[in-house]
């Protein structure tokens, strides 16, 4: 298939069932990683360890602080999501 073909019925099928295969497990996995509570507590470590590293280093609380909201929010399911997106889409559009 070219990049400006639609697939044939049979691609499509076979998209479609392995998305099907696939998907409720990604979202179960990504469920646990959002609302576990051992990986919400694994959470919380990486980002305290994180902003402690940078005030260790030598960095203001404050910027230590913002430094490790941009790193929370960078590493958002949500963002995540967008940016797989917005690449997939980028890709597209060329």
């Amino acid at each position: 298939m070219a990049n400006n073909e639609m697939p044939d019925a049979e691609e499509l099928r076979k998209i479609m069932q392995t998305l099907s295969e696939t998907v409720p497990g990604l979202l179960e996995s990504l469920t646990k990683v959002i609302y576990g509570e051992k990986e919400s507590a694994d959470f919380g470590r990486a980002v305290a360890n994180f902003y402690k590293t940078l005030v260790d280093a030598g960095m203001s609380s404050d910027q230590a602080f913002r430094l490790t909201r941009d790193y929370m929010s960078n590493i958002s399911l949500g963002n995540m999501i967008r940016g797989a997106t917005s690449g997939a889409k980028e890709r597209t559009e060329d």
